[in-house]
């Protein structure tokens, strides 16, 4: 986005530009057939317009986290609320997912790293599926306008609060507050099974 300063120095920079184009045209440019020719229209790729967050969501910390696990959580059959997801990160927000590979030398660990857009389009159907993950304890810290939080997480098939989960795990939130709203840059996750025991530190006590 541009800053009201720039966006009020655009039109003198034009300005500018134009006289300084004219002042250096070569001698005898009057006289070119095609100077007259007015200029192709330049095709532009429009792009979708970014959802707009629910106010309520983005309110506080706690609030855009819920949102993401209610967003990406549903019954089978169930389409996920993706506008909802998309309008809680930034612009240029990464999720990141850690694959392990554990070996005779150890455990090996990769990330791969994708937009909002990416994650949702692909998953898909695979949420659809029927998918649930709540937050099960988490640790916050802030720090002026940047915050992160170890959420750690359960998910299950169904909401039935007597199923077992079938996996859980940590993700790690990077937050904006930008003076109006909270905003997500990173989602970055490792599994329990990969990574080991969740420390009792980022567990809710039962």
């Amino acid at each position: 986005m541009r800053s009201p300063q720039r966006a009020l120095l655009s039109p003198l920079f034009t300005a500018i530009l134009a006289a300084s184009l004219a002042c250096t045209a070569p001698e005898g440019a009057a006289d070119d057939p095609m100077a007259d020719a007015e200029p192709a229209a330049a095709e532009t790729a429009e792009m979708p317009p970014a959802p707009t967050a629910d106010p309520a969501d983005v309110a506080s910390i706690d609030a855009i986290t819920t949102a993401v696990y209610e967003s990406i959580s549903g019954d089978a059959g169930v389409p996920r609320d993706w506008d909802r997801f998309r309008s809680l990160f930034a612009p240029g927000a990464r999720l990141m997912p850690v694959a392990s590979q554990h070996g005779q030398n150890g455990r090996t660990s990769t990330v791969a790293s994708m937009s909002p857009d990416d994650f949702a389009t692909p998953n898909s159907d695979a949420f659809a599926d029927g998918f649930y993950e709540v937050e099960i304890g988490n640790v916050t810290e802030t720090y002026g306008d940047i915050a992160h939080r170890f959420s750690a997480y359960a998910s299950f098939r169904t909401d039935d609060p007597d199923e077992e989960p079938f996996n859980r795990g940590i993700n790690s939130f990077q937050y904006l507050y930008d003076g109006e709203r909270w905003w997500i840059l990173t989602i970055f996750w490792q599994h329990e099974p990969d990574a080991g025991p969740i420390p009792a530190e980022y567990l809710d006590e039962l």
